[in-house]
């Protein structure tokens, strides 16, 4: 399993790793206002140290099982998890997959996720020899599609009804793609 995806003098991408358990409740508890709405399972999941141990080693066996991939987006200068890209929903038959991300408000606007995002793409691309990748965001998530946009993937429609957020209605999401063109 390649761990280290990308490095910048920031922050690096990398699988994550049991003793970043710590670290990744604690991004997911002091976020739990902002990941509850579009992140519901990933943070029921890590409310504990111990739930987060579970969850990092779920997480690298599909990582090994090529089922999802999992990857932290971590401070360089602490070894903190700022926050997390899932490369999920993947069909290999298509080389297909969707983007799910999320950072910590302490790292908002840093420019690192966009940054990751198109690494972990090209890693997508040349690596998983993926085809297609997706972003699905609600148009009310400016930072999630501005991510998008900076990324170069291309709006295509609106999905209706995509995404049930806990407690909520179903919502109409607004579907990105970015294709690999070699």
């Amino acid at each position: 399993m390649e761990s280290l995806i990308h490095k910048t003098e920031s922050f690096h991408v990398a699988a994550l790793k049991s003793e970043d358990a710590l670290s990744l409740n604690e991004l997911m508890v002091s976020n739990t206002e902002r990941f509850k709405r579009y992140f519901p399972k990933t943070l029921s999941k890590n409310l504990t140290i111990e739930a987060s141990e579970n969850y990092i080693s779920s997480k690298n066996k599909e990582i090994q099982s090529s089922y999802e991939f999992t990857y932290a987006i971590k401070e360089n200068a602490t070894q903190n998890i700022a926050g997390l890209i899932i490369i999920k929903e993947l069909n290999w038959d298509s080389k297909q997959g969707e983007f799910a991300y999320c950072i910590g408000y302490q790292y908002e606007g840093k420019g690192w996720m966009s940054k990751a995002i198109k690494e972990v793409s090209n890693y997508a691309f040349n690596n998983l020899h993926l085809k297609t990748l997706q972003i699905i965001a609600h148009q009310s998530n400016f930072a999630s599609i501005k991510v998008a946009q900076n990324c170069d993937f291309i709006w295509r429609r609106t999905l209706e009804n995509e995404y049930t957020p806990p407690n909520e209605l179903p919502l109409d999401m607004e579907l990105y793609e970015l294709k690999n063109e070699k």
